[in-house]
C-alpha cells in the first residue's frame, strides 16, 4: 500500500526525497520504496522519518481500518 502520508508530510516541509533520506541516513531509494508501498522499514528508521517531519508513528505509519 502507497505510504501517501509520508509522501505529503514530506512535501509539506518543501523536502525531496533525497534531502529526507540523507537526514534519516539511508538512500533516496529506499525512501522513495517506502512511499510506493515496495518496502517495510524498520520501527528504528519510521522514528527517525517521524523525527525529521514532526510527526508521529500513527500519523505517517498506522494503517486505520476502514
Amino acid at each position: 500500500m502507497k505510504n501517501l502520508k509520508l509522501k505529503s508530510a514530506r512535501a509539506a516541509k518543501d523536502m525531496s526525497q533525497q534531502e529526507l533520506a540523507d537526514k534519516v541516513g539511508v538512500s533516496r531509494q529506499t525512501i522513495n520504496a517506502i512511499e510506493k508501498g515496495d518496502y517495510n522499514p524498520t520501527i528504528r528508521l519510521c522514528i527517525a522519518i517521524c523525527k525529521v517531519l514532526d510527526k508521529s508513528l500513527d500519523e505517517l505509519f498506522w494503517e486505520a481500518d476502514e
